[in-house]
């Protein structure tokens, strides 16, 4: 497994888990952007909104579009991979108890 593979996988799970902790499970791809750094994850705003975008394909959250901001919505499916309960490749499984 390269490098790069674990940093992708472990940034999908900072998203899922910040979008788990955000008011109503939604946040916008601005917020996530400047939330990701303190989480050791400093990416362009593109790269956030392409991680949405694969998150939005696996069904782990839904993305919409209003007045051109990228919006992200944590699904059902989306919790239970943060929380640990679900697996899916492509996404870090979370450590117990962190």
């Amino acid at each position: 497994m390269g490098y790069e593979r674990l940093i992708t996988e472990d940034r999908r799970l900072v998203l899922l888990r910040l979008l788990e902790a955000s008011e109503g499970y939604t946040a916008n791809a601005y917020l996530l952007t400047a939330a990701l750094p303190d989480f050791g994850h400093t990416v362009s705003h593109d790269r956030v909104c392409t991680e949405l975008g694969w998150l939005a394909e696996q069904g782990l959250a839904t993305v919409s579009h209003p007045g051109g901001v990228a919006v992200a919505t944590l699904t059902t499916r989306g919790a239970d991979v943060a929380g640990g309960r679900a697996r899916v490749a492509g996404v870090k499984r979370p450590l117990p108890g962190v």
